[in-house]
């Protein structure tokens, strides 16, 4: 600032000088030099570039807010939805190919009642009580292998996982705006949710496995004894004719 108010007096004097001529004196000649009026005629340069240099940094202001808006407002140039929403098409495409007792309470209600009475009529037949101890026994298998494969499917996506959260960490400290580093920390949050939906789909088919195992071994009891019944018969003990 001090440089820009001694360039001002500095330009008023020379623009004085160079009206006078170069013999004129203090109060001789035809030229009359006035203190006062040459004051104020530096004091109005003064105010002038003072004026000027404020307007320059409004406007330098003005356009730095504009860059910071634009910074603020631009768009992450990377989603990780696809894959998100990929993996978890996976493990719900497994979890629904599950059969038998599945995850549907109607069919999971009329199978149950089917393999897995509470109690057998006195009617039933061996071949009858065969055929139920080999349909538990499909359903246990196909329970342990769907979730052997929920359990694969869910290890490989968290292997593409690792992967995947190193790019979003690294847009995210990469982000020029608010709106970047937003979006960043938004889709760090999906794989984070996707990552416990799947673990919740995990558990849900181990808990099954379980749940038709104990279901088993509680009906392999009931068929046991409805298989003693039989051999029993009536109860009355065999007497040989006389």
């Amino acid at each position: 600032m001090k440089r820009h108010l001694g360039a001002a007096c500095l330009a008023a004097c020379l623009a004085l000088s160079s009206a006078q001529p170069a013999h004129a004196l203090f109060g001789a000649g035809d030229v009359v030099f006035d203190p006062s009026n040459y004051s104020q005629n530096v004091l109005q340069a003064a105010r002038a570039l003072q004026q000027i240099n404020n307007q320059i940094q409004r406007l330098q202001n003005q356009l730095l807010m504009l860059q910071n808006m634009a910074r603020n407002l631009q768009r992450l140039d990377y989603s990780s939805l696809g894959p998100i929403v990929t993996a978890l098409r996976s493990i719900n495409l497994l979890m629904a190919r599950a059969q038998g007792i599945a995850f549907q309470i109607d069919s999971t209600e009329r199978e149950f009642a089917r393999l897995y009475p509470k109690e057998y009529a006195a009617t039933v037949t061996s071949d009858e009580l065969g055929r139920d101890a080999r349909g538990r026994w499909m359903h246990s298998m196909d329970a342990l292998r769907q979730t052997m494969l929920v359990q694969a499917q869910v290890v490989q996506n968290v292997e593409a996982d690792t992967g995947e959260l190193a790019r979003l960490v690294t847009q995210s400290q990469a982000a020029v705006g608010n709106l970047q580093a937003l979006q960043a920390t938004n889709q760090l949050i999906a794989l984070s949710t996707k990552q416990q939906l799947q673990t919740q789909e995990m558990v849900a088919a181990q808990y099954r496995a379980e749940a038709l195992e104990r279901a088993r071994a509680t009906a392999s009891q009931e068929q046991a004894r409805a298989q003693f019944g039989r051999f029993l018969g009536d109860g009355t003990a065999y007497t040989p004719l006389q």
